[in-house]
């Protein structure tokens, strides 16, 4: 390894403050199929691609097709981003260190390019990515670790040197499979230690020298007190 060549941002719940929005939608249409969400279904939908939270939806409803159910997702969330997706405290700190600095940075995200281009082209306008990846731009999404290996790839990076910041157990499970380090900053769900992974409360206590550190081995959560996330519960994630 030859030193930090890439950040790989992870979009919603990490960056922009999304993950109770994608809540607020699954359980809106959650309940047009007859199934009232609960922080049981968190794991299913917290950090997940489109159709796998859809197809989750199916099944614990007994009713409804999982295409449908995954357009109405989609079309939801984007309304509900369309509206305003705020900034995570400490990102744009962050990314104008970084930009500073002359560490490239990209956005790896597991939501649909619909959604993706339009924060991007809201609340992220003024960040200079260098490329952007959705779940359309892979064969498979995030847990798999397809994302992740292209974003590398179109850098020219060894995927090694390459730190990906995330917050949710399927985000970080897809960068550690591709082979990156791991920098993890929790929302919604615990996500479980790792050697690979090294864990902060908030974007608001990462620094580049944090990312390049990213690089010599992770940091148990233990190390770093405070940085254990919270489930979703009607106070982080309130009924429509």
């Amino acid at each position: 390894m030859s030193g930090l060549a890439a950040v790989l941002f992870d979009m919603d719940g990490t960056l922009v403050d999304t993950e109770v929005l994608w809540w607020r939608s699954t359980e809106r249409i959650a309940r047009g199929l007859g199934h009232e969400l609960t922080d049981a279904d968190a794991p299913e939908v917290v950090g997940r691609a489109v159709e796998d939270t859809a197809a989750h939806l199916v099944r614990v409803s007994g009713g409804g097709d999982p295409s449908e159910v995954g357009r109405e997702l989609t079309a939801d969330f984007f309304r509900a981003v369309e509206a305003g997706a705020p900034m995570r405290p400490g990102a744009q700190r962050l990314l104008t260190a970084l930009e500073a600095h002359g560490v490239p940075f990209a956005l790896v995200s597991a939501s649909p390019r619909l959604v993706v281009d339009s924060v991007v082209g809201g609340s992220l306008a003024h960040v200079p990515f260098a490329f952007t990846l959705s779940a359309d731009d892979t064969d498979r999404t995030k847990p798999h670790p397809d994302p992740y290996r292209s974003a590398a790839e179109r850098f020219g990076a060894d995927v090694r040197d390459c730190v990906a910041v995330e917050d949710s157990p399927d985000g970080a499970a897809s960068a550690e499979a591709a082979g990156c380090r791991v920098l993890v900053v929790p929302s919604l769900l615990e996500v479980p230690p790792s050697p690979v992974r090294t864990f902060a409360r908030s974007l608001e206590e990462v620094t580049p020298e944090l990312l390049r550190s990213c690089l010599g081995g992770g940091v148990p959560r233990q190390d770093r007190p405070g940085s254990q996330a919270v489930r979703p519960s009607s106070s982080t994630t309130p009924s429509t």
